[in-house]
């Protein structure tokens, strides 16, 4: 009898033990559920503004999404950039810069939200930001705490000053952050593609980049010594076999639009945004709202173009063809509709000759097949909006030099 209750005392003792060693502390490193169920669009400050941000700036761009027919679009997010914070406090919570945002972030958000907009801020995963601000690195879970006292709705989190960080487990950290924090945001995984994130990022969080900076120009790459930043259609091509990573509520980042910030043509703006929609990537632009004008305006809130970005399948497109700077894009939409854009990355017109009926397409990876031999399609032009026939006959046109035609196909 003693033996047995010596053993039963034993037995006791190891479970006590099991359970002080953290058995009841583990930690949920997933992302929430339910976010951005299509590609995130908002706006954010750094393409245009870089660190020059302030409240009257980021107020200024919330009632300008408004009155521009952006929110109205569908552009939801008004995310904060680098450069919004101060100094941490004696017990190592962050506050924003008290000359730039002299109201506090609580109140900027609340502005933001009295909208019908949510606010987005940035952090970094290193002991600094980008531009020398504090990082969240041993700070994580006062950051998470901070933003969600605040009302933050969206994180987009960078990755410089990371020395001996592992990319997966930072990222984890601040989404176990988050959620212990309880207030559900949307995280925007920014580590440039270094650690391929789309292969962990899906289950932590909503969206990831998958190159490094975007640079404002359509083809070209910009070389500052130790880093590059790369035109769009690098941006593009740099989306190669990721397309089976991306789907609802994880979309592959290929970063912020450049569309009316000057120096692409109507055309390249065209193609830009078409190309960004066709991927199915977060729609975040990069301009001045306030002082947009009616061209710029126009692309950013085209309906039909939006429409193949936030379809609710969630696919994106695959180069179906390519040769000599002319390119040919497919993306399978919901209720059997497909958009197709023809790109012409090349410095002179190009002439299309496409027969619907002699091409079968077949997108192997999510089992969808457009054949116009047994499925009549009618045509429409998502940038007109015009109707242009249907898939009985062939299409007959020219793409101009750095423009792209997208289409959508619509069963009969």
């Amino acid at each position: 009898m003693k033996l047995k209750l010596t053993l039963l005392a034993i037995a006791i003792i190891n479970m006590s033990v099991a359970f002080g060693q953290g058995n009841n502390y583990t930690q949920k490193y997933t992302k929430f559920e339910g976010l951005a169920l299509t590609p995130p669009m908002g706006w954010n400050s750094w393409n245009k503004f870089s660190c020059n941000v302030d409240e009257k700036l980021i107020k200024e761009t919330a009632d300008a999404m408004v009155s521009s027919g952006m929110k109205a679009a569908g552009y939801t997010y008004i995310n904060i950039d680098d450069c919004w914070h101060g100094d941490r406090d004696s017990l190592g919570f962050i506050h924003p810069d008290a000359k730039r945002f002299p109201s506090g972030m609580k109140a900027l958000a609340d502005y933001i939200h009295s909208k019908g907009l949510k606010l987005g801020l940035y952090s970094d995963a290193g002991s600094q930001t980008c531009g020398g601000r504090p990082g969240s690195r041993g700070y994580e879970f006062q950051d998470a705490l901070t933003y969600a006292k605040w009302g933050v709705d969206y994180l987009k989190y960078d990755w410089c000053n990371t020395e001996g960080l592992k990319a997966e487990g930072a990222y984890k950290t601040i989404m176990a952050a988050l959620q212990k924090a309880g207030r559900p945001m949307v995280l925007s995984i920014c580590e440039w593609g270094t650690d391929k994130p789309w292969i962990w990022g899906p289950a932590v969080g909503q969206l990831w980049r998958t190159s490094g900076d975007i640079f404002n120009c359509f083809d070209c790459v910009e070389d500052h010594g130790t880093w590059k930043s790369f035109g769009v259609m690098q941006i593009v091509d740099k989306q190669d076999g990721l397309r089976q990573y991306a789907g609802p509520g994880h979309w592959n980042d290929p970063d912020m639009l450049e569309i009316g910030n000057g120096k692409l043509t109507p055309g390249e703006d065209r193609a830009h945004f078409s190309m960004w929609a066709m991927l199915a990537a977060p729609l975040i632009a990069g301009n001045d709202l306030r002082n947009m004008d009616k061209e710029t305006q126009s692309v950013l809130t085209n309906k039909e173009i939006i429409s193949i970005n936030q379809d609710s399948l969630g696919i994106q497109a695959f180069r179906y063809a390519k040769a000599n700077g002319f390119e040919t894009w497919f993306k399978p939409l919901s209720h059997g509709k497909w958009a197709v854009s023809f790109l012409n990355r090349s410095a002179t017109g190009k002439k299309i000759a496409f027969n619907w009926q002699q091409e079968k397409i077949q997108d192997d990876v999510f089992n969808k097949t457009l054949n116009a031999n047994t499925i009549i399609y009618q045509i429409k032009n998502a940038w007109t909006n015009k109707q242009l026939g249907t898939t009985k006959g062939s299409l007959k046109t020219e793409v101009p030099a750095h423009d792209v035609l997208t289409l959508i196909l619509e069963p009969k």
